[in-house]
């Protein structure tokens, strides 16, 4: 499809794309089908989306929904991607999708439980970073201009361990250890 010259490619905008306001884009657009040994046929629609100005390689993407506009399959790619990195920035840094419990009921407890530990890192970040900016570190070989989650993870860590070790005595003393549960 790429190299074919009769390709008929039709020229989109797409919004809030990539942290741009808009992006132009390239598509081209059909149906098929998609077939495993063994499963019904699934009809679907394919998109292929190419960036006119060379900022990235081409991609494919899939969709079930027949009636989908090209745009539209491109646009829902585009939204997706933050809930992946979400997903990319949990695993390695919260332990999300590796825990090791064997009951059902604690797995499915504590994946919500990480997921909401993100939340609180990110907006304890937000709150901090209002103050203090946010430390980025970056790779020789990939600098960064915008803290990732684990920049955020850093700075709440060294916070908090810098209040638990570091305050003045008065301080500490104001704080009183809760009683046992039992």
């Amino acid at each position: 499809m790429l190299a074919d010259p009769d390709t008929v490619w039709t020229r989109i905008i797409l919004p809030r794309c990539y942290q741009r306001r808009y992006r132009a884009l390239e598509v081209t657009s059909g149906t098929a089908v998609w077939y495993h040994t063994g499963k019904p046929v699934v009809p679907i629609r394919w998109v292929v989306v190419r960036d006119p100005e060379g900022h990235f390689e081409p991609q494919a993407f899939l969709s079930t929904r027949l009636d989908a506009a090209p745009a539209q399959i491109v646009e829902w790619v585009a939204q997706r991607w933050q809930v992946e990195v979400t997903f990319a920035e949990t695993r390695p840094h919260l332990g999300v999708e590796t825990q090791r419990q064997w009951s059902n009921l604690v797995i499915a407890r504590t994946t919500p439980a990480l997921l909401a530990l993100f939340s609180i890192v990110t907006l304890t970040a937000h709150a901090m970073s209002q103050s203090t900016p946010v430390p980025v570190e970056g790779a020789a070989w990939y600098p960064k201009r915008l803290p990732a989650f684990s920049d955020a993870l850093a700075l709440v860590r060294s916070r908090l361990w810098w209040e638990a070790h570091f305050q003045p005595r008065w301080i500490q003393r104001r704080w009183k250890k809760s009683p046992a549960p039992y």
